[in-house]
């Protein structure tokens, strides 16, 4: 019985698909950054939502979880700016 295991298919496709996965880095393009900080910022009202509704609970532990979920979606909007400016800076036309 033999141990040994195909760790990936030998297709065109896989191929390629291996050789393009270096070069980005899951880079989205600018289309999907503005989608992705759209979807972000959506969650960001959600979550803002659910500070006033423990604030009115006076739930302590709601309200410390809901700020925590509003730091992170802050912190996920700050890197996909930071994103979409990289994106502009290596832009070869405003060079």
């Amino acid at each position: 019985m033999s141990t040994e295991k195909k760790d990936s298919v030998d297709t065109p496709a896989a191929t390629f698909a291996s050789k393009s996965a270096g070069k980005d880095k899951g880079r989205k393009g600018k289309a999907g950054t503005y989608l992705a900080i759209g979807s972000t910022l959506f969650a960001a009202f959600t979550n803002i939502k659910k500070v006033r509704s423990a604030r009115g609970d006076e739930d302590t532990l709601q309200l410390v979880d809901a700020v925590l979920r509003v730091a992170a979606v802050a912190t996920g909007v700050a890197l996909l700016v930071r994103e979409l400016r990289a994106e502009h800076d290596d832009d070869i036309l405003t060079g």
